[in-house]
């Protein structure tokens, strides 16, 4: 699984350091690979991440692992 957060300047004044470093501490319960990206394009919906080509906007620090377990379970 590949994480891709974006660091765009939107998604970075909405919290993107925060839920990288989420992700970065969910990488010891799941295996994924984390990645900064640049913008998604979605500047109005961030913090924007993309699962494995899926793109998920308003990621927070605490809707963080629900997100990757959806797409767990959902595949």
């Amino acid at each position: 699984m590949i994480v891709r957060v974006c660091m765009g300047s939107s998604c970075h004044l909405k919290g993107s350091y925060e839920v990288v470093r989420r992700f970065q501490e969910l990488q010891k319960k799941y295996n994924f690979k984390l990645y900064g990206s640049l913008c998604f394009g979605n500047c109005s919906q961030g913090v924007c991440v993309e699962i494995d080509g899926r793109l998920f906007s308003r990621v927070t620090p605490e809707n963080a692992e629900e997100i990757l377990k959806k797409v767990l379970q959902n595949g």
